[in-house]
């Protein structure tokens, strides 16, 4: 009974209820901060691994067309991590700012759309994906653009 009391004086409390909001959200954000400094530990373990199991590969097999693939992979791999930190500085900066800052958002995109382009395997794709990515790459492009443009008047 006093649970249901507590929970009234929230919700019928504005202050009180944003207040309770903040708090949650400042939680949230601390969690997705922790789990995105693991997936970017686990990725660098990856990378690493993967860069160090394809050098010992080469150096052993001079499979030209081989080692090309799997570079591909490597730069995909390195772009990962890439991404996990523009993430990570994405979170850290609204715990700062408490405000969802978009020119970062469109810069980890585009880079999540470039790593798709640089790993793609053009035998296995066909125009309507190209077309995709290139329509994609240009409505972030001018996005960025626009809001960058934004920024510096305000600034």
């Amino acid at each position: 009974m006093r649970i249901f009391r507590i929970l009234k004086s929230l919700i019928s409390d504005d202050q009180k209820f944003l207040h309770g909001l903040e708090i949650i959200e400042g939680w949230v954000s601390k969690l997705l901060s922790i789990g995105m400094i693991l997936v970017t530990i686990i990725a660098i373990f990856h990378l690493g691994y993967s860069l160090v199991e394809t050098l010992v590969a080469t150096f052993y097999q001079h499979n030209d067309a081989n080692f090309n693939a799997e570079l591909f992979q490597l730069f995909g791999l390195f772009l990962n991590v890439l991404i996990a930190l523009e993430i990570l500085e994405n979170i850290t900066a609204y715990l700062k700012k408490h405000v969802v800052q978009v020119e970062l958002v469109l810069v980890t995109s585009l880079i999540a759309v470039s790593r798709k382009i640089i790993i793609l395997d053009l035998e296995k794709k066909d125009s309507n994906d190209l077309i995709a990515l290139a329509v994609a790459v240009f409505s972030l492009s001018i996005s960025y653009l626009i809001i960058r443009q934004a920024n510096s008047k305000n600034h």
